[in-house]
């Protein structure tokens, strides 16, 4: 059972594991044992809440295809138990990034005195471009 948050936990029935070889260096380790983890986790059968569904499909991620499925490959470590771990540690992060709730913003007014700065300043800079400007002969 992963636990993304207090109200939402993810069965493992849910999550296809798939070990498959590593990449990069590793010598006879890398090409005889199957250490990498693909974890693929279909967000539409899941028994996450419609809300956090929706979210977590509009969530622009490379690693959410068009149907719906998050496929992590995790081959960070020597074993299949620690790359599992990791893949089950970045999607628990994936939800929280994606699902996470943002706080409206409240609409403020510039106070007075920030206005009157703004205007000076302004005029300022207008003085300057006009002292810069070459003198015009008639």
């Amino acid at each position: 059972m992963l636990v993304i948050s207090s109200g939402i936990r993810i069965p493992e029935a849910e999550l296809d594991f798939t070990a498959i070889k590593s990449q990069g260096p590793g010598g006879q380790n890398v090409n005889k044992v199957a250490t990498a983890i693909h974890l693929r986790f279909d967000i539409r059968r899941s028994s996450l809440p419609q809300v956090h569904q929706r979210k977590l499909l509009d969530y622009s991620d490379q690693r959410i295809t068009k149907d719906g499925i998050v496929i992590i490959k995790a081959q960070r470590y020597r074993t299949q138990e620690k790359n599992r771990v990791e893949a089950l540690d970045r999607l628990k992060q994936l939800i929280q990034r994606a699902t996470q709730m943002s706080k409206p913003r409240l609409a403020t007014k510039p106070t007075r005195s920030s206005q009157l700065r703004r205007m000076d300043k302004k005029a300022l800079q207008g003085k300057k471009k006009t002292l810069r400007a070459t003198p015009r002969l008639d």
